[in-house]
């Protein structure tokens, strides 16, 4: 048994945000069909690299669903989509503002087929304010949220994430606000609008950056690898490559020292507290990272488990999906398409004590399974 088996998401997304979203879902047991055009709407279908002519990006937030193709411009296909709709539990879509308006699939329009629909409205900027209207990409959404202008080094340019952070930020939150409306449907039977934002969502995730601008007026700037409250709490180079370091409080600082044979470091004045570490956080770095120097990062690895310091390795990707811990989580899988063979993907990171995610389906290719969701057929 599955937690969402019985619930049905009509998800009509493109791209990554709330595809991923609609793929948590799934693989809690939603039956999550994707709904394209004929022709394909989803640009990420051409993004590379390929394996078997599939696009790897597709690849790695579709699986567990079904795909069906219509075209939502002619009344024949809003009218079958409304027929979906009626046994449906969740629609899903990032269109611009305005445009399932324009062809008349509003929610208020659906609610008078399914007064118990979730319809949940992923874009760049949300349903009001200036921008509304306007196209927000997970770049632009980086931008704009500040979050640039806080990450790269310090001599370097505003920098962005190296993965599509604010989609995946607002993919959570897709599952989160769907799973609350559900639950809030259990209670009064009644269904619900949820406008979602990426800017919103980045902008929520400034944490402790937006906390102290809003507080004191303190405006963070770029610490490369470096803690903005925090020190010593940066990458540190060892004889054969970069290591993460974080101490965190005072007590394990003066662990550190123990386990640098700096023992004296612990009493110096300027290194103290956190407060005074960060004051003197140059040249505690400088004498730091000549100690560092002097063994290979798995020396210091075995060092820093021993004294219990969080330390890790800066992996490359090959490294990180290699890398033994991961491996011994099982979060890898394989799962089998009958034309394009077997894909891997990371498994969905959710781990019960009484429940098994299930890989049942591969990502589909366009319009796999529209016969199965003929008029004459919609099973549910």
């Amino acid at each position: 048994m599955q937690p969402l088996e019985n619930i049905r998401v009509l998800d009509l997304s493109r791209v990554y945000a709330a595809p991923a979203g609609s793929m948590m879902l799934a693989d809690l047991g939603a039956e999550v069909i994707r709904i394209e055009h004929p022709n394909g709407s989803d640009s990420m279908r051409d993004w590379g690299p390929f394996v078997n002519d599939q696009s790897t990006y597709y690849l790695c937030a579709n699986r567990n669903k079904k795909s069906i193709t219509l075209d939502l411009k002619t009344i024949e296909g809003r009218e079958r989509f409304k027929e979906l709709v009626k046994d449906a539990d969740v629609v899903l879509e990032n269109f611009k503002t305005g445009d399932m308006e324009r062809m008349g699939l509003s929610y208020e329009e659906l609610t008078k087929v399914n007064p118990r629909i979730i319809y949940c409205a992923v874009t760049g900027f949300g349903q009001t304010g200036p921008l509304a209207h306007e196209p927000g990409f997970d770049p632009v959404i980086q931008a704009m949220s500040g979050l640039m202008h806080v990450t790269g080094s310090t001599e370097g340019e505003a920098t962005k994430v190296g993965v599509p952070i604010a989609d995946i930020l607002t993919s959570n939150y897709v599952v989160i606000s769907i799973l609350a409306a559900l639950r809030m449907r259990d209670l009064t039977n009644k269904g619900q609008f949820i406008d979602l934002a990426l800017l919103d969502v980045q902008m929520s995730s400034l944490a402790n950056v937006a906390s102290a601008y809003l507080n004191t007026g303190f405006i963070s700037e770029r610490l490369g690898n470096r803690h903005n409250n925090v020190a010593p709490y940066q990458v540190f180079h060892c004889a054969d490559g970069p290591l993460m370091i974080c101490v965190g409080t005072d007590g394990q600082f003066q662990k550190f020292c123990t386990m640098l044979k700096r023992e004296d470091w612990a009493h110096d004045s300027r290194f103290l507290t956190n407060t005074m570490r960060k004051q003197h956080e140059a040249e505690l770095v400088e004498m730091i990272t000549d100690i560092t120097m002097t063994k290979t990062r798995d020396e210091w690895i075995t060092l820093l488990q021993q004294y219990k310091i969080p330390g890790g390795r800066v992996n490359t990707i090959a490294e990180a999906l290699e890398q033994p811990q991961f491996i011994a989580r099982d979060m890898i899988g394989e799962i089998e398409h009958e034309q394009y063979g077997t894909i891997k993907f990371i498994k969905n990171p959710l781990k019960f004590s009484n429940l098994n995610i299930q890989y049942k389906l591969a990502p589909p290719i366009l319009g796999e399974h529209t016969n199965e969701f003929q008029k004459s057929s919609l099973p549910k």
